[in-house]
């Protein structure tokens, strides 16, 4: 069958052979487009009204069409998962990381012929999580929400993608969100590669005098600082309106920074592979507005299963709403946050999620839980300290902070100035060494545990 993925400036038509699993659900996107409304301004009743239709959906489509669904609802006494409230989700059972490591058909609920691209973590913890999309998910349900408080791009924007396009799907994902949703044009320049290095990528920056770049913070920061050696002044010569951070995760005074460096809006992202986007942050920076249209999030206890409520940190648990092909119920994602109803300027009513970092990554200090990116804020408050540094926990639980001058820092006390304002804060003892941080055009791991 053929149809119009979205009737924006630009039209999109994507040949579907199969019927479409989640057709129930497109009038009620005809009716938000006809009536001239994004998804992120919808009231939230409407939102809730929809992510229930929209999970009842998703768990006949699986209960249909994947024994591992099956089975596991069955083991949990559970003979119909349609859920009467969203509240009912509770009763579902997590899905684990460990359960589907490695594993590239467990969760698959079509048809390998319908598979049209392949998705691969890092699988920097272990063996990769596979996540498949059918055409339909690539090119109609991820593009049939629209976010236009939080994307406000258009078909007058050049879009530099600077993310990984080998097997992960940060690159492809927003290269398809910038076409087809707002039918930007899109320079592919991946992060550092053959065809595109650095220098080559700021070059075609200021040649097609690009508006947007989604990338991560620490390519943001590695560009920033080439472009100085190649004589280009990014403010001037490039002149970003809005910068998309996301691949990895950073502060608000990592962000303030690169806000500085490039002299635009700097906005977080935040999603994975296996879920795609799961939060946007709008230009309050008030924290991410959850991708409602998207994803259901739950915050459940982080060592066991209660769900919890508006305000209480836990584990982010994530099901995904629009996905036929590799679909997640209930996943445990392995980061830490909490939700808080939206009261955002910006119009919209999506929930708030303000995210702590990975459950894996947080620090012990003294007896306390820390985020490292907390760490990160106030270290880079400090005068002097440069957007390169490693948190390195020594065999005995020590932390050294290795970092960086910042380039016009002079001062010779840097090192006595970081230790005494961070051991003040922190009330412990950190050893700080000043000294060159070695460039990654991967993701950058800021914490090295010594052993």
């Amino acid at each position: 069958m053929e149809l119009q993925a979205h009737k924006y400036s630009r039209k999109m038509v994507v040949d579907i052979d199969s019927d479409l699993t989640y057709e129930g659900l497109l009038p009620f996107f005809d009716q938000v487009e006809a009536e001239g409304r994004s998804f992120d301004a919808l009231p939230k009743e409407e939102i809730l009204s929809y992510q229930l239709e929209a999970v009842n959906a998703l768990l006949e489509h699986a209960v249909n069409n994947n024994r591992y669904f099956q089975e596991t609802f069955h083991m949990n006494g559970i003979s119909n998962p349609a859920l009467n409230s969203l509240e009912d989700i509770a009763r579902l059972p997590f899905l684990h990381k460990e359960s589907i490591r490695g594993d590239k058909s467990k969760l698959l609920c079509m048809d390998p012929k319908e598979i049209g691209q392949v998705h691969v973590t890092s699988g920097t913890t272990g063996k990769p999580i596979y996540t498949s999309f059918t055409l339909a998910d690539q090119y109609i349900y991820e593009l049939l929400p629209k976010y236009t408080i939080l994307f406000p791009e258009s078909d007058q924007d050049v879009a530099a993608v600077a993310l990984p396009y080998e097997f992960a799907l940060p690159g492809l994902g927003f290269q398809r969100l910038f076409q087809f949703s707002f039918g930007s044009t899109v320079l592919s320049l991946g992060k550092g590669g053959y065809m595109a290095p650095v220098d080559k990528s700021l070059e075609l920056m200021r040649e097609f005098g690009v508006t947007v770049l989604a990338t991560t913070p620490s390519y943001a920061a590695l560009l920033a600082e080439e472009s100085v050696k190649q004589g280009i002044d990014i403010q001037r010569d490039i002149g970003l309106k809005r910068m998309i951070l996301t691949g990895e995760g950073c502060s608000y005074e990592f962000r303030n920074r690169l806000e500085v460096l490039w002299g635009c809006e700097v906005s977080f992202f935040y999603g994975s592979t296996e879920c795609g986007v799961i939060g946007i942050e709008c230009k309050e920076h008030n924290g991410y507005h959850i991708a409602e249209g998207h994803v259901k999030v739950e915050i459940v206890e982080a060592e066991g299963e209660q769900v919890l409520d508006h305000g209480e940190i836990g584990e982010l648990v994530v099901t995904t709403l629009l996905r036929e092909g590799m679909p997640m119920i209930r996943y445990r994602t392995g980061d830490i946050g909490y939700l808080m109803k939206s009261e955002c300027s910006c119009g919209s009513q999506m929930d708030l999620l303000q995210l702590r970092g990975r459950l894996e990554n947080q620090l012990n200090i003294g007896g306390e839980q820390y985020s490292p990116f907390l760490l990160e804020n106030c270290l880079l408050k400090i005068e002097g300290v440069g957007l390169w540094y490693h948190f390195v926990i020594e065999e005995d639980q020590s932390i050294t902070i290795e970092v960086e001058r910042s380039m016009d820092c002079t001062d010779e006390n840097l090192k006595d100035r970081i230790e005494a304002e961070m051991n003040a804060l922190f009330s412990t003892s950190f050893k700080v060494v000043i000294t060159e941080i070695p460039r990654t055009f991967g993701k950058a791991n800021r914490m090295i545990i010594r052993k």
